[in-house]
């Protein structure tokens, strides 16, 4: 458990406010639970982490599955709408909370090392790094997908989808009408004269 705590907790110690909303919640516990692993964490006095033993019932249990993470990481604004909450509301309230709002401040632990200036410039330049790779990620994708649509067409718009789908209930109602439409007149031509 520590080396899964010391890193959560170096993040909330670099904010304050974050450790002071967890220090009303002293003694709580909070499981999540991935189905096949847990980590159970205990709020401390002073706001932080510390392992939770097992034999005591946790307070809130955040369900999320392993292969939500990356969506999860993706957008940590809706981080929570990917994850099942069961517990004391306020406690996940902050919890959620605190999930959106704390960052890592990866230039302040820089500053220590290489000093303010330099720490400033390489955190900048690994953000300048990190969106121009997301952007190439990205332009990637859109251009696969024109090949795939456009070029080569192996994948269909779901536009097409859907006015080819309703093309061929329209034909199937159609000859559902006319083969109706047939067997009256059969019906008629069958009929003896008489009747």
């Amino acid at each position: 458990m520590a080396p899964v705590i010391a890193p959560i907790n170096h993040v909330l110690a670099q904010q304050a406010w974050a450790g002071a909303q967890l220090a009303r919640h002293a003694g709580k516990i909070v499981c999540f639970d991935a189905g096949s692993a847990a980590l159970r964490l205990r709020v401390g006095a002073d706001g932080l982490f510390e392992a939770a033993p097992f034999d005591v019932a946790a307070n809130v249990t955040v369900r999320l599955k392993l292969a939500d993470l990356p969506l999860m990481w993706q957008n940590r604004e809706r981080a929570f709408s990917h994850v099942l909450v069961e517990g004391d509301a306020d406690f996940a309230n902050t919890i959620s909370q605190l999930s959106k709002t704390v960052r890592w401040e990866a230039e302040h632990d820089l500053e220590r090392l290489v000093g303010a200036i330099a720490a400033r410039r390489i955190a900048l330049g690994a953000r300048a790094a990190i969106d121009t790779a997301a952007a190439g990620q990205r332009k990637l994708a859109e251009n696969v997908a024109e090949f795939l649509l456009e070029e080569q067409p192996m994948l269909v718009r779901p536009a097409a989808v859907d006015d080819f789908s309703s093309g061929v209930t329209r034909l199937r109602d159609d000859v559902e009408r006319t083969a109706k439409r047939l067997d009256k007149l059969l019906a008629k031509l069958n009929a003896p004269a008489g009747a």
